[in-house]
């Protein structure tokens, strides 16, 4: 907080004989017979003027860097008892004896003699006093209020002072030798705060205080005479029982101590506790010793040999000073050991402001409602991703838990439902259950690319989180466990989710989801120290499909997965990011023309100088085609026939650097020529006008050649920066035939959102009829329709005219593609008769053939398929005629089949 204060000047300066002025640096101490500093003048920074008085007793003057020169009078006045600079000097400059220090104000901030004038009155009630008794002698010149830093209660929000007071110190300063050796014994994460932060703290270690003038706290087991010229130190109760003469002491609480008294063995006199109680970092640091009852039991001893030092420890940043310290200074002063074989530090979570977080000040959410309202999982995943665990502040933001739950928890649970939908699908059409472990992870890696990655990524992963855990690298470790469920959720799912609905082939379906399972059960073990609830949750029902040695019951009684190094193939994994990168690229430009990516493109150039990437890229080409909906990959390693590559100096990096040559520097990498700027990324810098100029300070941009600026309107370009990023040059030119692939994708996504709406799965097969008024839409559909009818995995599209009026309706919508207006209308898919060719049969009317149309419209589509597929021909009874159902001629697989043979409704 911030205080009035006061600048007081004294007047007289004629009465002064002016002696010299004397350069600041040779001033560190200068000591003059009757010499008192009056006044300091202002003239430069390095001098200061003196004036000698021969009616003043003896004054010292000293410098040191505290004090400036750039407001007040650029001299303090030094009380060594009450500011830690002021007792620092005196002492160094053997002013006062550290051990007696002056101090003329009492524990209720009262002066005390020899200050006689102001007896009894409090400091800050005294100021004014002080200012009124000066100005009586006449000696103030100006007396001015000002705002400066002052110390407040954080409690009661009143002024505090520093004040000296008497106290018990463990002399750490004689440690420090021994106190850097042992921390060097340590292994910290971040190690920035070992070497830098507490090692700094140790290099200038000072004497600690270890005593409080409270009365709650431990006692100080320290018996003294009143002139303390004797004491003892009690070791035990059994020992403080054994001195004093009194048994069955139980609490050492100073109300059942301090009237105990004990006579010294050797003198004979009698010595009563002293009134101070430990600091309670005392007993933080004795941690160690006094959890356990160390050394008072045989059992304490046993343990204590064996668990000291602790395998590691975790705290805040603020426990440099505080727990980290106390602890070694113990240790090292008992054993001549560190506390602790590792420390893991984690940085101060502050309110969105920046501010401390502060119960009066309200500024942070509630952390119970953060809790019921995104969960725990995602809390506890938001801050140990964070800087925390780098030791660096965070300002909490209860949107960053929320971000957690969308990107990360979210994706993992839709992951983890899709295979939990899938592989009851599949027991459904095979009686089957999906086994973890039936085939080996190498077998399953070889039966497709991206099973092979993804358990080469698993394996990689499990390798990573098992080498950084030993390390304590909690920071490295959950960024990589959030990126693999990234890639499992947005690039092996979606890229293998025909494969894992079944749409390949039986086998490939039920190898497919096994491997996820075996993925999804490891991640739920290496995430159960991290979200230790959801991971539980979908182990539950994971284990359904583990074998047994993976059968338990909780998630957290199994260990980490077992390494897996025999799947690792790190240059797939290169190959499939590469692959990765170049979609992302061809997204970035469909995003940047605003062209969707259910519009089909002709090609897609990638360009890099190394022919090895592109053919990394090349492997997994099917992909990329896929993912960008584009029918050509085009690849090239020559740059320069695409791009121009330009530079820039970066003014805010390669400014502050230079200095004055950067104007010169500026203008000669602007004129760099595309093959320069190329060799400056290749050798990662260059020397220009005699500064080397690294490729970071340089700012490259890539311009389309000046071949292609004709094409400038049908070519987007992405790069993803550096000598090892690809290029993407996307066309995007559209004839006739993309544009209609393009509205037939357009068509297939409205009627897969009809379904969704409709809560409709896959088993469900469904008919689909439409109408639109405009012509051109019109007739895509209907060239189109069984292409699909396909996607879809449905009968070709027909028009709504065609309906029939029995069948029964799933769902209607009217909807648009683009801006043409687009009717459609899902119905349940059913097998199709000809009225008029079922009348055929002997006796038959049109009535009862009606009436045995109804009767097959009742049965599942399906289920009469396979049923007529086995037998050719089916005989059915209805109202004593007899049918015979014949596949292509009086009964169809759907409505559209009924259409293209021509037969009658």
């Amino acid at each position: 907080m911030r205080k009035r204060g006061r600048r007081m000047f004294w007047p007289n300066r004629d009465s002064y004989n002016f002696i010299r002025t004397q350069r600041r640096q040779s001033l560190r101490f200068w000591r003059g017979t009757r010499v008192r500093i009056w006044w300091v003048g202002n003239m430069s920074h390095s001098s200061t003027i003196l004036y000698q008085s021969t009616a003043i007793e003896l004054f010292f003057l000293v410098s040191d860097d505290y004090v400036t020169d750039d407001s007040g009078t650029g001299i303090v006045h030094q009380a060594p008892a009450f500011g830690e600079d002021d007792y620092r000097v005196c002492v160094a400059v053997g002013a006062v004896d550290k051990s007696q220090l002056p101090c003329p104000v009492d524990e209720s901030g009262r002066f005390l003699e020899p200050v006689h004038d102001f007896v009894g009155v409090y400091v800050k009630e005294a100021d004014k006093l002080i200012v009124d008794a000066i100005k009586k002698k006449g000696r103030i010149v100006k007396n001015e209020q000002y705002f400066h830093s002052y110390p407040f209660c954080w409690r009661s929000e009143t002024p505090l002072i520093y004040k000296a007071v008497p106290a018990w110190f463990v002399k750490a300063e004689e440690l420090k030798d021994k106190l850097l050796e042992n921390n060097l014994k340590s292994s910290w994460v971040p190690k920035f705060v070992q070497t830098n932060r507490f090692g700094n703290w140790l290099e200038n270690v000072r004497d600690w205080n270890v005593s409080r003038n409270r009365y709650w706290g431990t006692p100080l087991p320290i018996w003294t005479n009143e002139a303390h010229t004797e004491r003892l130190v009690i070791g035990s109760v059994e020992e403080l029982e054994t001195l004093c003469g009194k048994s069955g002491i139980v609490d050492i609480h100073r109300e059942n101590i301090d009237d105990l008294e004990i006579v010294n063995p050797e003198t004979g006199n009698v010595l009563k506790r002293v009134e101070e109680v430990f600091d309670c970092w005392f007993e933080s640091g004795s941690m160690p010793y006094a959890s356990i009852h160390y050394p008072f039991t045989e059992e304490a001893r046993n343990y204590f040999g064996n668990a000291f030092p602790a395998d590691f420890i975790a705290e805040g940043l603020d426990q440099t000073r505080g727990w980290f310290y106390t602890l070694t200074v113990l240790a090292t002063a008992l054993y001549d050991k560190p506390a602790f074989k590792n420390c893991i530090v984690n940085g101060l979570v502050l309110a969105e402001d920046g501010k401390k977080m502060s119960k009066r000040l309200k500024n942070y959410p509630d952390p119970m409602t953060v809790v019921n309202e995104h969960g725990s999982d995602a809390l506890r995943l938001y801050l140990i991703n964070s800087p925390v665990v780098r030791a660096e502040p965070l300002r909490f933001r209860e949107a960053g838990v929320r971000d957690v739950v969308k990107e990360i928890m979210l994706p993992w649970f839709n992951a983890y439902r899709f295979f939990v939908q899938n592989a009851k699908h599949l027991e459904f059409e095979t009686g089957e259950s999906i086994k973890v472990g039936t085939h080996t992870a190498k077998e399953m890696g070889s039966r497709n690319p991206m099973d092979h990655w993804v358990m080469s990524s698993l394996g990689s992963l499990i390798h990573f989180v098992r080498q950084e855990m030993a390390a304590y690298r909690l920071f490295t470790v959950v960024p990589r466990l959030v990126h693999f469920i990234e890639d499992l959720t947005n690039w092996y799912v979606r890229l293998n989710r025909p494969r894992l609905k079944g749409a390949i082939s039986l086998d490939d379906w039920r190898i497919g989801l096994e491997n996820l399972a075996d993925v999804l059960l490891a991640l739920s073990r290496l995430m159960a120290s991290f979200t230790p609830f959801f991971s539980e949750y979908t182990y539950q029902n994971l284990k359904n499909y583990a074998p047994e040695s993976l059968q338990s019951e909780s998630v957290h009684f199994l260990m980490v997965p077992e390494l897996r190094d025999d799947v690792v193939d790190e240059k797939f994994e290169a190959a499939v990011g590469r692959m990765q990168e170049a979609i992302t690229l061809g997204r970035v430009a469909r995003e940047r023309r605003n062209v969707s990516l259910k519009q089909p493109l002709g090609k897609i150039t990638l360009v890099h100088r190394d022919q090895n990437v592109l053919d990394s890229v090349m492997s997994l080409e099917s992909y990329v085609k896929s993912e960008l909906n584009v029918q050509e990959v085009v690849y090239s390693t020559l740059e320069s026939e695409f791009v121009v590559l330009k530079a820039d100096a970066d003014g805010k990096i390669l400014g502050k650097k230079l200095g004055k040559s950067f104007a010169k520097v500026h203008k000669a990498v602007r004129s760099m020529t595309s093959d320069q700027v190329q060799d400056l990324e290749s050798n990662g810098s260059v020397e220009i006008e005699g500064h080397k100029i690294e490729a970071c300070d340089i700012r490259i941009t890539r311009d389309l050649a000046p071949s292609l600026k004709d094409q400038a309107e049908h070519l987007e370009t992405a790069f993803t920066g550096g000598r090892s990023g690809l290029l993407a040059l996307l066309d995007l030119q559209v004839d006739e035939e993309l544009e209609e692939q393009g509205t037939c994708r357009e068509v297939v996504n409205r009627v897969q959102k009809l379904r969704k709406h409709c809560g409709l799965n896959p088993k469900n097969r469904i008919e689909v009829y439409y109408w639109t008024s405009d012509a051109k839409l019109g007739g895509v559909i209907a060239r189109r329709a069984a292409e699909i009818g396909n996607t879809l995995k449905s009968p070709p599209l027909l028009e709504l005219k065609h309906l029939s009026p029995k069948a029964v309706v799933y769902s209607e919508a009217e909807t648009k593609v683009g801006s043409s207006p687009l009717r459609l209308c899902m119905v349940r898919a059913a097998p199709c008769p000809s009225v008029a060719r079922l009348a055929e049969a002997p006796s038959a009317t049109r009535d009862s053939a009606t009436s045995a149309a109804s009767y097959i419209l009742a049965r599942e589509s399906g289920e009469l398929h396979e049923l007529m597929e086995q037998l050719q021909t089916t005989k059915i009874s209805i109202d004593d005629v007899e049918y015979e159902l014949k596949p292509g001629y009086n009964v169809f697989k759907s409505n559209s089949e009924r259409l293209a043979a021509g037969a009658p409704p």
